[in-house]
């Protein structure tokens, strides 16, 4: 399904490159008018200044002029200064060099009807002896003009000289360099438009042109869909950095805080996880533990090397519904063996009395009776809670089936009702029948180790605020350097040398013999059985103890009286009895 089917349907709106390259375009149009029109103006104002330096200079140099002075006083000025003024203006490339007497009557012009006229313009500040510039309307149109005094030898204003230059001069001075300024600016235009347009070009592929509107209603669907899907989701970039996490995952992981951005291998996860996460090799339905869950891990390639997604899904009620189904098979078992010797003890008893002998068959009939009670009444005299009491009863008759005596220490006592509804059964039948299984496998396979016949001893009570399970083997023991393997998924007795291990099938139910190395029969796959209960013992807030007595000996205590608190830390606690 593709993102668009997602979407409302579109209406005619432009997509969000194509409104991103209008806007470019404006912008770029408006830098490019901008910076030509502040040039123009620059320049503009740039030839003015030069144009009033000039015809400044101009003006200063006729009315310095020995010629200009001497003619002043001369009867007829015209005669000398009409050919000398020309030939001035001619030269310096102004547009007028006109001289005046100081009553403003002109001596010099470039038209000559104009001479005798009166000067158009103000010369009041040269009769005071000063330079002054200014733009006027003249006979020759606006110009930029200069207006400066002649003295004599006494300092006296004896005539006035005007330069000037007129502003359509300037303006076709201006002209070629503005023609140049509008080809830069119309280049840059068109180079920043090309430009504009093969970036929106690419943005318009990433983006599949969808517009602002859709983009937006594509990332609320994306961030709804992360939340509300139970599936956890992880996506690494390719440097096993955290680029996404949806609520699932971190509840699954026990991730709390910001985790974008942080390497994978900072987040605490299980090493056996963290490899399978940080691997080359794609992994389908794997089964890892985190502190408090059985998690489900597939991982991919994300791309060509762009990094990975992981994604979890959760199977610790499926895992716990498993070790319920493996102890009922375990218990229909342990009835059907039972019944089995039942019915070869009536069998016996039949022919005893058949054969006369009706002594020997009430005695072994009553024998018989009375080893099966017996334990059976210490059960239910002992342990008042149902769901343990069914369990050692059943994990009792499959371990005589196996030819292990399985007992209840005396000082057993659990009353009804005395355990916290949060302790629930599941819990309990993980914890206590993974610990049996595990004792009956390790006291078979230690038989030849230790004399006697192979026992297991199993001690359930109250002790304090604590509900204490204990299970005893007569096996060959943990090794000490094994104790802290022996919770990690995957430890076996080949790995670690314990006798019987922690169950090649080590579900509840699951044994090496049941299970072996692909752990069938074994409600929880190889090597999960002690890892098992260390986790249902955090996740309850109780510790696990590893000692050793005649052989392995662990140790589950269960608070009773608080709930488990949120982010405790880790509860197992490991000892090894001398």
């Amino acid at each position: 399904m593709s993102a668009r089917t997602l979407l409302p349907p579109r209406r005619l709106v432009r997509s969000l490159a194509g409104q991103l390259f209008v806007v470019q375009v404006v912008i770029v149009a408006a830098v490019v008018a901008g910076g030509a029109v502040l040039a123009y103006l620059f320049t503009a104002g740039r030839a003015d200044d030069a144009a009033r330096r000039q015809v400044t200079a101009v003006a200063r140099a006729v009315a310095d002029s020995p010629t200009v002075r001497d003619a002043a006083g001369a009867p007829d000025p015209t005669a000398v200064l009409q050919p000398y003024a020309e030939r001035v203006r001619v030269d310096t490339g102004v547009s007028f060099v006109t001289v005046m007497d100081t009553a403003g009557v002109r001596w010099t012009h470039p038209l000559p009807e104009q001479i005798g006229r009166p000067f158009l313009g103000h010369i009041d500040w040269a009769l005071a002896g000063e330079t002054r510039s200014e733009t006027y309307t003249g006979t020759l149109g606006p110009s930029v003009r200069v207006v400066t005094p002649v003295l004599d030898e006494r300092h006296r204003v004896v005539a006035l000289v005007s330069a000037g230059i007129t502003v359509q001069s300037i303006s076709a001075q201006l002209r070629g360099p503005l023609l140049a300024l509008v080809g830069v600016a119309a280049a840059a235009l068109a180079v920043g438009g090309i430009g504009t347009y093969l970036a929106n070009s690419r943005l318009r592929r990433h983006t599949h042109g969808m517009g602002p509107a859709e983009l937006s209603h594509l990332y609320e669907y994306h961030q709804a869909t992360l939340h509300a899907v139970r599936e956890g989701l992880v996506l690494l970039d390719r440097d096993h950095r955290v680029v996404l996490c949806n609520d699932a995952a971190r509840e699954l992981l026990g991730l709390e805080g910001a985790v974008e951005g942080r390497p994978v291998d900072g987040l605490g996860l299980p090493d056996a996880l963290l490899a399978a996460v940080c691997g080359d090799a794609p992994v389908r339905d794997e089964v890892h533990l985190t502190a408090e869950r059985v998690v489900v891990l597939n991982t991919s390639t994300i791309g060509t090397g762009l990094g990975r997604v992981l994604t979890l899904r959760d199977h610790t009620e499926l895992q716990a519904l498993s070790g319920e189904l493996d102890s009922v098979r375990g218990f229909t078992e342990a009835l059907g063996a039972q019944a089995h010797e039942a019915a070869n003890r009536l069998h016996a008893v039949v022919s005893l009395i058949e054969l006369g002998r009706h002594r020997e068959a009430v005695e072994f009939a009553t024998a018989e009776l009375a080893l099966a009670q017996r334990l059976t009444d210490r059960v239910v005299a002992a342990v008042g809670e149902p769901v343990l009491a069914a369990l050692l009863l059943g994990k009792a008759a499959q371990a005589a089936e196996r030819g292990v005596e399985l007992t209840l220490t005396p000082d057993s006592s659990i009353d009804d009702g005395v355990l916290p509804p949060r302790l629930t059964a599941r819990d309990l039948i993980t914890v206590l029948g993974n610990l049996i299984d595990n004792a009956v496998d390790a006291a078979i396979t230690g038989a030849a180790a230790n004399p006697g016949p192979p026992e297991v001893t199993v001690t359930a009570r109250i002790e304090g605020e604590h509900l204490l399970l204990r299970v005893a083997d007569t096996g060959a023991g943990i090794d000490p350097g094994a104790v802290e393997d022996v919770f990690r998924r995957g430890w076996s007795t080949k790995q670690a040398g314990r006798a019987g291990g922690n169950g090649q099938g080590s579900g509840d139910g699951g044994s090496d013999q049941q299970g072996g190395e692909g752990g069938e029969g074994g409600g929880h796959g190889r090597g999960l059985g002690l890892a098992l209960v260390a986790q249902a013992a955090r996740r309850n807030g109780g510790t696990v103890e590893v000692g050793r007595e005649r052989g392995a000996v662990l140790t589950v205590r269960l608070p009773l009286d608080r709930p488990v608190r949120e982010g405790a830390g880790e509860h197992r606690r490991v000892a090894v009895a001398p």
